[in-house]
């Protein structure tokens, strides 16, 4: 099995996000406030988002983006 320990998981900015979901960097940390997407504070203060739970998340809304748009 190949799971890495919580501390040494890539983690992600907003920006990098974003630009995966095609979305402005202020709509990542909607769903960080919503709930939707767990984020990491930095000591600075900057939100960080688990790599493993991005890609989870994307491959999920895939599927539901071409159901919607057949319809």
């Amino acid at each position: 099995m190949n799971t890495r320990p919580p501390e040494s998981e890539p983690l992600l900015t907003p920006a990098e996000v974003a630009a995966m979901f095609r979305v402005d960097p202020k709509t990542v940390t909607r769903w960080a406030k919503a709930g939707k997407l767990s984020s990491i504070r930095t000591l600075g203060g900057h939100r960080r988002y688990r790599e493993s739970e991005v890609r989870d998340l994307l491959t999920g809304m895939v599927p539901e983006q071409r159901r919607s748009d057949e319809d």
